[in-house]
């Protein structure tokens, strides 16, 4: 049975720039662009309480039927909602950006770890030290998952969870290069030895959150 999408109508945006992005902002809607790996690039504007109930239930990782209404006619095309800027001081999307997908290619793209359960070694006094939030992976787009879940039941004080741990699910395949560790339970007053390895993956997210600012402000 085919996988059923949510469906999300936008219409060609056909004036760009600070000014005008801002008029159409107070009349409750949102400019974003379209785009996709063949290079294609539409600006387009979307209605903001579809937008944000689009956003709560499919997030960045879940395939959407997008309808682009273009001088009248609409192309409904697969695509994921791949980037939304909120407003730094009220919680009101600003700027999204659409990104076109063909179902049958693999993608690149980050899911966040759950975790699940409450493992042995916090029962018994230890701590839970997580240095990984998300997890990047490889997969088709309609099988592109929520999250990551991690089962800790059975996480002892010292124990650790590292990426080639994970049951991935079907279809999905996580991208590293080293044997990462994602967490670890403490024995009390232990001092965590993942320091450095910490630090790399938050001036990762760090890298990619700023690319991304810079290509939504560029048209803000």
């Amino acid at each position: 049975m085919a996988k059923k999408l949510l469906k999300l109508s936008v219409a060609e945006r056909k004036q760009t720039g600070k000014g005008p992005n801002r008029r159409l902002r107070a009349t409750g809607m949102v400019p974003g662009v379209f785009y996709n790996q063949e290079g294609v690039n539409i600006p387009v504007k979307v209605e903001r309480t579809p937008l944000q109930k689009a956003w709560a239930a499919s997030g960045s990782t879940q395939v959407i039927d997008l309808e682009i209404d273009r001088d009248g006619k609409t192309e409904n095309i697969k695509a994921l909602i791949w980037r939304l800027k909120y407003d730094p001081v009220k919680p009101l999307p600003i700027h999204v950006d659409f990104f076109g997908v063909d179902v049958d290619k693999v993608l690149k793209v980050a899911v966040p770890f759950v975790l699940q359960g409450t493992s042995i070694g916090v029962k018994m006094g230890g701590m839970l030290e997580q240095y990984r939030d998300m997890c990047e992976i490889h997969a088709k787009p309609l099988d592109i998952p929520t999250e990551i879940v991690i089962n800790i039941e059975n996480l002892n004080m010292g124990d650790k969870i590292h990426v080639q741990d994970l049951e991935m699910p079907e279809g999905v395949e996580a991208i590293h290069e080293d044997n990462y560790a994602i967490l670890t339970c403490l024995e009390p007053g232990a001092v965590p030895d993942f320091e450095e390895e910490e630090a790399e993956a938050a001036e990762a997210e760090a890298a990619e959150a700023a690319e991304g600012e810079a290509e939504a402000e560029a048209e803000d």
